[in-house]
C-alpha cells in the first residue's frame, strides 16, 4: 500500500473529536450539559483554553449551544456537518494569540528604536480612527488591524507587515468569531484601547523594552478576556459528566488490549 503523509493534528481538535464522539455514542444526549471547563480539563489532562477551543468548534459545527453562565448543552445537530478536514484545520483563538504575543512584541521593541515621526503619525492615524469607531464591527476590526500594521511597517520590512497582516485576519476565522461574539463589547474596546495607547506612547518616547512589554500586556491581557468563563463553573450533573468520561476510558478496545487512558493525545504537554 502506498504510505499516506502523517498529519498533526492540534490538540483542541483532538479533543473536539472525543466529545463529538461521546456526544454520537449517546453518553451525552440531545439536551443534557457538559461538564465544566475545568472538570473537562482535568479529565481530558490539557489546559482550559485548549478545552474552549474545543467547545467554540463544536459550537460552530452546531454540536454543543454555550449558554454565558449557565453552562454547555447538547444540541441536536441541524444537519449531520462533517468534522473540519485536517488539511483544512483553523487554528484556535488562543493559538493565534500566543503567537501574536510573541512576534509582535518583539516588532514593537525594536519599532522603538526606530520609528520615524512619520511612522509614529501612521500609528496615530490609526489610533484616532479606534477611538471613533463602535465597536464591535468590521470598521473596528479595519483601524485595529492598521494599527498592528503601522507599528510593523515602521522597521521597513514588507515580510513581518504580511505576517502581522495575516495573523490578524485569522480574527475572521469562524472560531475566533464565534469567541469573541462572546466577549467583545464596547467595555473591552475602551480596555483594549488604552493598552494601545501604552504601546504607541512607549514607541514614541523610543522606550524599546516599555514598548516590549506594553505589547506583550496588551495581547496577554487579549487572552486573558477570552478567557473569561462562559459556563456555570459548578453544574449540575457534573458528577454525571465526570462518569461519563470515566466509563469511555474505560471501554475495552476492539483488539482486546487493555485500554489506554483517555485523553486528548497520549504524551502531549498541557498546553
Amino acid at each position: 500500500m502506498p504510505l499516506e503523509a502523517v498529519e498533526a493534528r492540534r490538540l483542541y481538535r483532538q479533543v473536539a473529536d472525543q466529545l463529538r464522539s461521546l456526544i454520537d455514542s449517546g453518553e451525552y444526549a440531545v439536551g443534557s450539559r457538559l461538564p465544566t471547563e475545568r472538570e473537562l480539563a482535568e479529565q481530558l489532562k490539557v489546559s482550559r483554553p485548549t478545552v474552549r477551543e474545543a467547545l467554540i468548534a463544536l459550537e460552530v459545527e452546531g454540536r454543543v449551544r454555550i449558554r454565558v453562565g449557565s453552562g454547555i448543552y447538547v444540541i441536536e445537530p441541524a444537519g449531520l456537518a462533517a468534522p473540519v478536514p485536517a488539511a483544512a484545520v483553523i487554528e484556535g483563538p488562543f493559538e493565534l494569540l500566543r503567537a501574536r504575543e510573541f512576534l509582535e512584541s518583539a516588532i514593537a521593541e525594536q519599532a522603538a528604536r526606530v520609528a520615524t515621526k512619520d511612522d509614529v503619525a501612521r500609528i496615530d492615524a490609526a489610533l484616532v480612527a479606534m477611538e471613533n469607531v463602535e465597536h464591535p464591527g468590521e470598521a473596528s476590526m479595519i483601524h485595529d488591524r492598521a494599527f498592528h500594521i503601522a507599528i510593523a511597517g515602521s522597521l521597513g520590512n514588507a515580510v513581518l507587515v504580511r505576517v502581522v497582516g495575516e495573523l490578524f485576519d485569522q480574527r475572521l476565522n469562524p472560531y475566533f468569531a464565534q469567541l469573541a461574539h462572546y466577549f467583545e463589547n464596547p467595555g473591552t474596546w475602551r480596555t483594549a484601547l488604552d493598552e494601545h495607547r501604552a504601546v504607541r506612547n512607549a514607541i514614541a518616547a523610543r522606550d524599546p523594552g516599555a514598548a516590549r512589554e506594553a505589547m506583550r500586556n496588551h495581547l496577554a491581557r487579549s487572552q486573558e478576556r477570552f478567557a473569561q468563563n462562559f459556563g456555570a463553573e459548578i453544574a449540575t450533573g457534573s458528577a454525571a459528566g465526570r462518569n461519563r468520561l470515566a466509563r469511555s476510558a474505560a471501554k475495552p478496545s476492539k483488539s482486546g488490549r487493555p485500554p489506554k487512558k483517555r485523553t486528548a493525545s497520549s504524551g502531549t504537554r498541557r498546553r
